[in-house]
């Protein structure tokens, strides 16, 4: 891998003892050359979130989507096979389809010259082309890009460098096993737009220490400190927060509308997953919905977020069930949020940001900058340790 365009005495201090260490330097947040080296190191050589696969696409479609800058084309066949491949047609590279919604087809055709291709991406037709003697169809297929699915979300390596989903999964399975996150159907989905780096928002999600500041509702159901990380052993980080005596879930008044995840322990009953999957989802797994932020950068200060709400069956069939008592609650928290992220992007963008220290509610964002720094030094994305507080 090679290294950022960031300087390297800079990175040093982020990677110094907890307790002694800097944040990332204002140019991982303000320099367009930085996002345009992590596209291709961070995300296009890693395993990206796409969405839930029911809502992507059904068996006989193909659905266009775009990440990072990469145009993916995917595709589900009767025998519900996902593949995935570089939305670019083998003949003079027109896009095979444009990103919207899916459709149901059974050959993929370029609507430039007609080259048509199976939903397995080989080349079936190209006009005049396969009438000759000396072409060769099988030269020509779709270049496929690695897909694969965990727990009902699609994840694709545009690159295809990146090892096996499992293992860049790691722990983090067995974790939410209880969960059984592909039984959830989404209730709800926001979209927002927040004028501030990916890596802000980040930073942002993964520490409490803001929380009494901005969200007095938060506060109201979970003690701000009392955030617990778990050592990974895939790429994500992240841990637990406790419920109060009085909450069974996050919501204004602690209340709950559906049922507890029937998987779950008592211990799971009074806690809270924040977890962070490199690059670009975070899950935030309560005992009775599971709500996750889906980031795509667009530029440099901007970032598009899909937020869903996923519940478990015994939650949506109960007569008159209404997810607002978690939407409505994290709809709050997020605009919140998002002004303070926007405000910290305008901050990092001015001459007096000087990149500062941690506290020690911030091991979170220590295991985050780490991986970080370790990127932008060409080392590639090495798993967090989960750090204890050096002595100053």
């Amino acid at each position: 891998m090679l290294a950022a365009p960031i300087d390297t005495g800079d990175l040093e201090a982020v990677l110094a003892p907890f307790g002694r260490s800097r944040t990332l330097p204002a140019s991982a947040y303000t320099d367009a050359s930085v996002l345009a080296w992590e596209r291709t190191h961070v995300f296009a050589d890693s395993w990206v979130c796409l969405g839930r696969l029911d809502e992507l696409l059904a068996p006989g479609q193909v659905r266009a989507v775009e990440t990072v800058g990469e145009g993916i084309l995917l595709s589900r066949d009767d025998d519900e096979k996902l593949r995935g491949f570089s939305n670019v047609c083998r003949h003079r590279g027109h896009e095979l389809a444009p990103v919207g919604n899916a459709a149901d087809v059974h050959l993929i055709r370029c609507p430039y010259h007609s080259w048509t291709y199976r939903l397995d991406g080989t080349l079936k037709t190209a006009p005049t082309l396969t009438q000759t003697e000396d072409f060769n169809p099988a030269e020509f297929p779709l270049f496929e890009i690695p897909v694969d699915i965990y727990a009902g979300w699609v994840f694709a390596n545009p690159s295809g460098k990146a090892g096996s989903l499992a293992d860049h999964l790691g722990n983090l399975t067995d974790l939410l096993a209880p969960y059984e996150l592909n039984r959830l159907a989404t209730a709800a989905t926001h979209s927002y737009t927040v004028r501030a780096n990916w890596k802000i928002l980040i930073d942002n999600y993964s520490e409490c220490y803001h929380c009494a500041n901005i969200h007095p509702d938060l506060c109201e159901v979970t003690p701000p400190d009392s955030g617990r990380d778990r050592q990974p052993t895939g790429m994500w980080f992240g841990g637990t927060m406790d419920l109060k005596d009085h909450a069974v879930t996050m919501s204004f008044d602690g209340s709950t509308g559906g049922v507890n995840f029937r998987g779950i322990d008592s211990d799971l009953e009074r806690k809270v997953w924040y977890l962070a999957v490199m690059p670009n989802l975070l899950i935030s797994a309560s005992p009775d919905y599971v709500m996750t932020h889906l980031l795509t950068p667009v530029d440099v200060d901007r970032t598009e977020v899909e937020c869903s709400w996923l519940f478990a069956p015994e939650s949506t069939t109960i007569d008159e069930f209404d997810p607002s008592y978690a939407v409505d609650f994290w709809d709050l928290t997020n605009r919140q949020d998002w002004a303070a992220c926007e405000a910290v992007q305008r901050g990092v963008s001015r001459r007096g940001y000087h990149h500062g220290p941690l506290s020690s509610w911030e091991g979170t964002i220590y295991q985050f900058h780490g991986m970080m720094a370790r990127a932008y030094l060409g080392q590639g994305l090495v798993v967090p340790v989960v750090p204890t507080m050096a002595s100053r």
